[in-house]
Protein backbone atom coordinates (compact mmCIF):
# COMPACT_ATOMS: atom_id res chain seq x y z
CA UNK A 1 0.00 0.00 0.00
CA UNK A 2 1.58 3.31 -0.59
CA UNK A 3 1.22 5.84 1.90
CA UNK A 4 1.83 9.23 1.33
CA UNK A 5 2.62 12.68 3.97
CA UNK A 6 -0.45 14.56 4.37
CA UNK A 7 -0.38 17.56 2.04
CA UNK A 8 -1.09 20.12 4.73
CA UNK A 9 1.55 19.94 7.39
CA UNK A 10 2.56 22.33 10.62
CA UNK A 11 5.85 24.65 9.96
CA UNK A 12 8.05 23.37 12.47
CA UNK A 13 8.14 20.72 15.11
CA UNK A 14 10.20 20.64 18.41
CA UNK A 15 10.22 17.85 21.50
CA UNK A 16 8.86 19.25 24.93
CA UNK A 17 12.02 19.39 27.19
CA UNK A 18 10.67 15.90 28.49
CA UNK A 19 10.44 14.17 25.26
CA UNK A 20 14.20 16.00 24.09
CA UNK A 21 15.69 14.35 27.05
CA UNK A 22 14.31 11.07 26.58
CA UNK A 23 15.38 11.21 23.17
CA UNK A 24 18.66 12.05 24.07
CA UNK A 25 19.11 9.58 26.16
CA UNK A 26 17.79 6.42 24.00
CA UNK A 27 20.48 7.73 21.12
CA UNK A 28 23.17 7.11 24.08
CA UNK A 29 21.93 3.22 23.80
CA UNK A 30 23.99 3.23 20.75
CA UNK A 31 27.72 3.36 20.23
CA UNK A 32 29.39 6.45 17.76
CA UNK A 33 28.33 6.37 14.48
CA UNK A 34 25.29 3.68 15.05
CA UNK A 35 22.89 6.60 16.53
CA UNK A 36 20.22 5.60 13.83
CA UNK A 37 19.24 2.37 15.47
CA UNK A 38 17.37 4.94 17.37
CA UNK A 39 15.06 6.19 14.79
CA UNK A 40 11.84 4.40 15.73
CA UNK A 41 11.62 5.26 18.96
CA UNK A 42 12.30 8.55 18.19
CA UNK A 43 9.80 8.66 15.56
CA UNK A 44 7.40 7.11 17.92
CA UNK A 45 7.84 9.44 20.89
CA UNK A 46 7.20 12.01 17.85
CA UNK A 47 4.09 10.54 16.78
CA UNK A 48 3.06 10.64 20.53
CA UNK A 49 3.62 13.93 21.39
CA UNK A 50 1.79 15.26 18.18
CA UNK A 51 -0.72 12.55 18.04
CA UNK A 52 0.83 12.01 14.26
CA UNK A 53 3.90 11.77 12.80
CA UNK A 54 4.24 15.00 10.74
CA UNK A 55 7.63 16.02 8.24
CA UNK A 56 8.96 18.47 10.40
CA UNK A 57 9.04 16.02 13.25
CA UNK A 58 10.70 13.25 10.50
CA UNK A 59 13.16 15.80 9.70
CA UNK A 60 14.03 16.78 13.19
CA UNK A 61 14.44 13.09 13.70
CA UNK A 62 16.58 12.42 11.16
CA UNK A 63 18.59 15.50 12.23
CA UNK A 64 19.33 14.49 15.66
CA UNK A 65 20.26 11.49 14.40
CA UNK A 66 23.00 12.16 11.90
CA UNK A 67 21.03 10.51 8.82
CA UNK A 68 19.33 11.81 5.69
CA UNK A 69 16.11 12.94 5.74
CA UNK A 70 14.96 10.23 2.69
CA UNK A 71 16.24 7.46 5.00
CA UNK A 72 14.24 8.85 8.05
CA UNK A 73 11.33 9.15 5.77
CA UNK A 74 12.08 5.30 4.15
CA UNK A 75 11.09 3.76 7.87
CA UNK A 76 8.31 6.24 8.60
CA UNK A 77 6.29 5.28 5.57
CA UNK A 78 7.21 1.92 5.53
CA UNK A 79 5.59 0.97 9.39
CA UNK A 80 2.15 1.09 9.73
CA UNK A 81 2.65 2.21 13.37
CA UNK A 82 3.26 5.61 12.40
CA UNK A 83 0.22 7.85 10.99
CA UNK A 84 0.72 9.51 8.48
CA UNK A 85 -2.26 12.00 8.94
CA UNK A 86 -4.03 13.64 12.30
CA UNK A 87 -5.62 11.46 14.33
CA UNK A 88 -8.65 11.91 16.28
CA UNK A 89 -7.52 14.13 19.69
CA UNK A 90 -8.99 11.31 21.80
CA UNK A 91 -8.21 8.05 19.82
CA UNK A 92 -7.28 6.48 16.43
CA UNK A 93 -9.28 3.44 16.08
CA UNK A 94 -7.39 0.31 14.66
CA UNK A 95 -10.29 -2.54 13.52
CA UNK A 96 -8.65 -5.28 12.45
CA UNK A 97 -10.40 -7.23 9.15
CA UNK A 98 -7.71 -10.09 8.71
CA UNK A 99 -9.49 -13.54 7.85
CA UNK A 100 -10.83 -14.31 12.11
CA UNK A 101 -12.13 -11.08 12.19
CA UNK A 102 -13.67 -10.58 9.01
CA UNK A 103 -15.62 -13.97 9.64
CA UNK A 104 -16.72 -13.03 12.84
CA UNK A 105 -17.50 -9.32 12.08
CA UNK A 106 -14.90 -7.02 11.48
CA UNK A 107 -17.47 -5.95 8.61
CA UNK A 108 -19.90 -4.46 11.46
CA UNK A 109 -17.20 -2.70 12.99
CA UNK A 110 -15.84 -0.55 10.27
CA UNK A 111 -19.93 0.20 9.00
CA UNK A 112 -19.79 1.82 13.12
CA UNK A 113 -16.60 3.50 12.35
CA UNK A 114 -18.30 5.04 9.39
CA UNK A 115 -21.78 5.99 10.76
CA UNK A 116 -19.68 7.16 13.89
CA UNK A 117 -16.43 8.62 13.12
CA UNK A 118 -15.94 9.07 9.45
CA UNK A 119 -16.87 7.68 5.80
CA UNK A 120 -13.41 7.01 4.75
CA UNK A 121 -10.40 5.88 7.05
CA UNK A 122 -7.89 8.50 8.10
CA UNK A 123 -10.52 11.17 8.08
CA UNK A 124 -11.19 13.00 11.24
CA UNK A 125 -14.76 13.01 12.67
CA UNK A 126 -16.86 15.96 12.42
CA UNK A 127 -16.05 16.54 16.38
CA UNK A 128 -12.38 16.05 15.67
CA UNK A 129 -11.99 12.81 18.21
CA UNK A 130 -11.23 10.40 16.36
CA UNK A 131 -10.03 8.49 13.16
CA UNK A 132 -9.76 5.12 12.11
CA UNK A 133 -8.36 2.82 9.54
CA UNK A 134 -8.71 -1.20 9.10
CA UNK A 135 -5.55 -2.86 9.72
CA UNK A 136 -4.20 -6.24 9.09
CA UNK A 137 -3.99 -9.25 11.74
CA UNK A 138 -3.59 -7.82 15.53
CA UNK A 139 -3.11 -11.12 16.80
CA UNK A 140 -5.88 -11.73 18.97
CA UNK A 141 -7.61 -13.88 16.93
CA UNK A 142 -9.23 -16.02 19.08
CA UNK A 143 -11.33 -13.37 20.50
CA UNK A 144 -12.61 -11.76 17.21
CA UNK A 145 -13.48 -9.68 16.06
CA UNK A 146 -11.62 -7.14 17.47
CA UNK A 147 -10.04 -3.59 17.72
CA UNK A 148 -6.72 -1.52 18.98
CA UNK A 149 -8.17 1.69 20.37
CA UNK A 150 -5.05 3.83 21.63
CA UNK A 151 -2.68 0.78 23.50
CA UNK A 152 -4.85 -1.79 24.58
CA UNK A 153 -7.16 -3.84 22.87
CA UNK A 154 -11.32 -4.12 23.21
CA UNK A 155 -11.64 -7.79 22.60
CA UNK A 156 -15.21 -10.47 21.80
CA UNK A 157 -16.81 -7.67 20.04
CA UNK A 158 -20.38 -6.73 18.24
CA UNK A 159 -21.31 -3.97 16.56
CA UNK A 160 -23.34 -2.35 19.94
CA UNK A 161 -20.14 -3.19 22.04
CA UNK A 162 -18.04 -1.00 19.82
CA UNK A 163 -20.42 1.72 19.41
CA UNK A 164 -20.80 2.03 23.13
CA UNK A 165 -17.25 2.32 23.72
CA UNK A 166 -16.97 4.70 21.16
CA UNK A 167 -19.50 6.61 22.99
CA UNK A 168 -18.05 6.38 26.27
CA UNK A 169 -14.39 7.61 25.01
CA UNK A 170 -16.34 10.52 23.14
CA UNK A 171 -17.85 11.51 27.14
CA UNK A 172 -14.33 11.03 27.79
CA UNK A 173 -14.44 8.15 29.59
CA UNK A 174 -11.81 4.76 29.09
CA UNK A 175 -13.66 1.53 29.10
CA UNK A 176 -12.42 -1.29 30.59
CA UNK A 177 -10.10 -3.31 27.36
CA UNK A 178 -9.89 -6.55 26.90
CA UNK A 179 -12.88 -9.03 26.13
CA UNK A 180 -16.16 -7.51 26.13
CA UNK A 181 -18.40 -10.26 26.20
CA UNK A 182 -17.09 -11.77 29.65
CA UNK A 183 -14.59 -14.29 29.03
CA UNK A 184 -11.34 -14.11 30.98
CA UNK A 185 -8.69 -14.25 28.22
CA UNK A 186 -8.52 -16.16 25.06
CA UNK A 187 -10.59 -19.95 26.27
CA UNK A 188 -13.23 -21.08 24.64
CA UNK A 189 -16.75 -19.74 25.04
CA UNK A 190 -17.65 -22.27 26.89
CA UNK A 191 -15.40 -22.32 29.49
CA UNK A 192 -11.96 -24.33 29.76
CA UNK A 193 -12.09 -28.00 28.15
CA UNK A 194 -8.49 -28.91 29.37
CA UNK A 195 -6.35 -28.43 32.15
CA UNK A 196 -8.74 -27.96 34.16
CA UNK A 197 -6.77 -28.78 37.28
CA UNK A 198 -4.74 -26.02 36.90
CA UNK A 199 -7.46 -23.62 36.79
CA UNK A 200 -7.21 -21.32 40.26
CA UNK A 201 -8.56 -18.30 41.69
CA UNK A 202 -7.77 -15.19 39.89
CA UNK A 203 -8.33 -11.36 39.33
CA UNK A 204 -11.49 -10.93 37.00
CA UNK A 205 -9.57 -9.47 34.78
CA UNK A 206 -6.21 -11.37 32.75
CA UNK A 207 -3.00 -9.14 33.06
CA UNK A 208 -3.19 -7.59 30.13
CA UNK A 209 -6.57 -5.84 30.91
CA UNK A 210 -5.73 -5.91 34.94
CA UNK A 211 -2.83 -3.85 33.40
CA UNK A 212 -4.60 -1.34 31.80
CA UNK A 213 -7.51 -1.09 34.60
CA UNK A 214 -4.35 -0.16 37.24
CA UNK A 215 -3.08 2.64 34.14
CA UNK A 216 -6.21 4.43 33.79
CA UNK A 217 -6.18 5.87 30.62
CA UNK A 218 -4.58 4.03 27.78
CA UNK A 219 -5.66 6.17 25.31
CA UNK A 220 -3.52 9.18 26.94
CA UNK A 221 -0.39 9.97 25.00
CA UNK A 222 3.12 9.49 26.45
CA UNK A 223 3.98 12.95 27.52
CA UNK A 224 7.31 12.64 29.13
CA UNK A 225 6.70 13.08 32.39
CA UNK A 226 5.33 9.47 33.60
CA UNK A 227 7.80 7.30 35.35
CA UNK A 228 11.53 8.51 36.17
CA UNK A 229 13.84 8.44 33.29
CA UNK A 230 16.68 5.63 34.05
CA UNK A 231 20.25 5.51 32.03
CA UNK A 232 21.85 3.04 33.76
CA UNK A 233 24.85 2.42 31.03
CA UNK A 234 25.72 6.06 31.78
CA UNK A 235 25.92 5.30 35.19
CA UNK A 236 22.17 7.01 36.22
CA UNK A 237 20.23 4.65 38.58
CA UNK A 238 17.99 6.84 39.63
CA UNK A 239 16.83 8.82 36.67
CA UNK A 240 14.69 12.62 36.83
CA UNK A 241 11.44 12.58 36.47
CA UNK A 242 10.55 12.39 32.70
CA UNK A 243 8.91 10.11 30.37
CA UNK A 244 8.53 5.81 29.61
Amino acid sequence: MLRRLALTQPDSFAFTPENQAWAEAQITKYPEGRQASAIIPLLWRAQEQEGWLTRPAIEKVAEMLGMAYIRALEVATFYFMFQLHPTGSVAHVQVCGTTSCMICGAEDLIAVCKEKIAAKPHTLSADGKFTWEEVECLGACANAPMAQIGKDYYEDLTAESFALILDKLAEGHVPQPGPQNGRYAAEPLGGLTSLKAWEKPHDPLNASAALARDIGDTVKRIQGTEVPLVTPWLGNTRGEKTGA
